[in-house]
């Protein structure tokens, strides 16, 4: 692991038989990592950091930012996640039927009726993130099948504690962790093709790995990301 630092921002530098440089900020702290081909030069990772500072430093103050606090109250004003962003809680009482919606401005707005609990917020807003987190896996799911030549008899969603997902080899049933509508779409794709590979190989064992790795190379950067995430 090579260290480059620009800008007083230390930068890790992983060499990977990969085609292409990928760049990652993980959490809790905003690490910088970079994942380059093998035979690239520094001087030539060098200058593509220097092309992203202007993101970089705008990732590394959000992710820095980003101290949710683990217990909800569902007030206005409450940092939640939803696809891999911060959004603000906007609590809108409203004598009509529950439900949520995004606002471009970074909120979302949840509209309940007056005097409605802690326990019936949190359920309005949870099953608009398991409609959410449905509507963006039906197609993904049917991509890998696809692309791993599998298939898949049914899948749910469901809020897991300490797995991101799990796979019935027997009835080729899948189970996905709600929060992952909490991620970005790429830790969606690859908890899915991480799923479905178990249809092929039943164990995490080299054979699994190389399978995984074939699709997604820097999966295990995403791996990391989603073990680091606080949910």
């Amino acid at each position: 692991m090579e260290i480059l630092t620009i800008n007083d921002i230390q930068i890790e530098v992983e060499r990977k038989n990969i085609k292409n440089i990928h760049l990652r900020i993980y959490p809790p702290d905003a690490r910088v990592h970079i994942s380059a081909p093998k035979r690239m030069d520094l001087d030539t990772i060098r200058s593509f950091v220097i092309s992203k500072m202007s993101w970089i430093n705008k990732k590394v103050e959000l992710v820095k930012s980003r101290e949710i606090q683990s217990t909800k109250e569902y007030i206005s004003g409450e940092k939640h996640y939803y696809k891999g962003n911060i959004y603000i809680l906007n609590v809108i009482y409203k004598n009509a039927t529950p439900k949520v919606e995004i606002n471009d401005n970074g909120f979302i707005n949840l509209y309940v009726r007056e005097g409605s609990s802690i326990e019936k917020k949190e359920a309005v807003l949870r099953e608009w993130y398991r409609n959410e987190l449905k509507e963006i896996l039906e197609p993904v799911v049917k991509k890998w099948e696809k692309i791993l030549g599998v298939k898949v008899n049914d899948w749910d969603i469901k809020k897991l504690k300490t797995i991101w997902g799990s796979c019935n080899t027997r009835t080729h049933h899948i189970l996905f962790n709600l929060d992952l509508i909490k991620k970005p779409a790429y830790c969606i794709e690859y908890v899915v093709a991480h799923e479905l590979t178990h249809l092929i190989v039943r164990l995490h064992n080299a054979k699994f790995n190389s399978i995984v790795e074939t699709y997604i190379p820097n999966w295990k950067e995403i791996k990391t990301e989603l073990n680091n995430f606080v949910l």
